[in-house]
């Protein structure tokens, strides 16, 4: 049972910002989740080791939008960014912008930036903005809002080191070699947006997430039913649940099926909060249907797990 909380992002649907609440997390029953969490991630990349890639053959054909995902992650984060615009919001549905002329200007920028990347046209200098907005919006909302959408930033870092080409729609061709930091780099963020949002909606403030599931009691899937099981004990489930999914994109072992699973809260999610829920995932699912193409293609599939040696401050293969 995967519960929809996991990825519904509180944050966008309430002002309410109450206070930070440590405790919670190191209850011994958030701890024990939480160390579930960790210990699942390093079973699965331990399993996928002894495992074939890719893990489901059947998914071979979705190999076929391989030089099309440049260009997929530019449309997905620039119609994110063009609906942000239009909303008055900054890179996040939560993340309103002053009603001033700095805002405005804002506004017009951020719509820039999305229709081109949505183009499609020489957008590595429209990425390198994007990442550049990150440490501008921390002047104005702080690290913790930021890192909440660092999943963008991910998409805007491939973007940089892999644009969209000049012919054939923008098809792209490059060797695992040039593709595995990049898409490290974008599963680290997108896993680490993740991450962050378990403990700032869920395990470090508890009480933002029940403020949704009291406003949504169908979110509470153990208790719909029939389990009885507390909100708040549910929030601490979901918590786990939301950690583990961004530890197993991070990690992108067995991608396919972390994708697969990982869409059915995504998905579920949307018929509650509609489309604002839908642009603010975009980016997400994005990195997804990314990880789950290059997880389908035999050339790729091996990039896709890749992670950095360091030894002695140096990166190594």
């Amino acid at each position: 049972m995967t519960p929809m909380v996991v990825f519904a992002h509180t944050t966008w649907f309430t002002d309410e910002r109450p206070a930070y609440d440590f405790g919670f997390l190191f209850e011994v029953r958030s701890l024990m989740l939480v160390t579930g969490a960790l210990v699942v991630a390093i079973g699965w990349r331990w399993v996928a080791t002894r495992l074939p890639r890719p893990e489901l053959s059947f998914l071979s054909r979705l190999s076929g939008l391989v030089p099309w995902i440049p260009r997929i992650l530019g449309i997905h984060a620039g119609v994110s960014l063009i609906a942000q615009a239009y909303g008055g919001t900054y890179l996040a549905p939560g993340l309103g912008l002053p009603l001033t002329t700095a805002g405005t200007l804002l506004a017009i920028v951020e719509g820039i930036l999305g229709v081109w990347l949505v183009s499609g046209w020489n957008i590595r200098w429209a990425a390198a903005a994007l990442v550049a907005s990150g440490p501008i919006g921390i002047f104005a909302y702080g690290p913790v809002a930021i890192l909440e959408r660092v999943d963008l930033l991910g998409i805007a870092l491939f973007l940089v080191f892999i644009p969209p080409g000049s012919e054939r729609y923008g098809a792209v061709e490059v060797s695992n070699r040039t593709l595995r930091m990049p898409l490290f780099l974008m599963r680290l963020s997108a896993g680490g947006a993740l991450i962050v949002l378990s403990g700032t909606e869920k395990l470090v403030r508890p009480e933002i997430g029940l403020v949704l599931i009291d406003r949504y009691p169908i979110l509470n899937l153990a208790q719909a039913v029939g389990l009885e099981i507390s909100n708040l004990e549910f929030l601490r489930i979901a918590g786990a649940i939301e950690l583990l999914f961004g530890l197993l994109i991070i990690s992108g072992a067995l991608p396919q099926i972390a994708v697969i699973v990982a869409g059915i809260p995504f998905n579920a999610t949307l018929f509650f909060f509609g489309a604002s829920e839908l642009i603010g995932h975009l980016p997400i699912y994005g990195v997804m249907l990314a990880l789950l193409v290059y997880g389908s293609s035999q050339t790729h599939a091996a990039a896709v797990p890749w992670i950095p040696r360091f030894r002695w401050g140096s990166p190594q293969s």
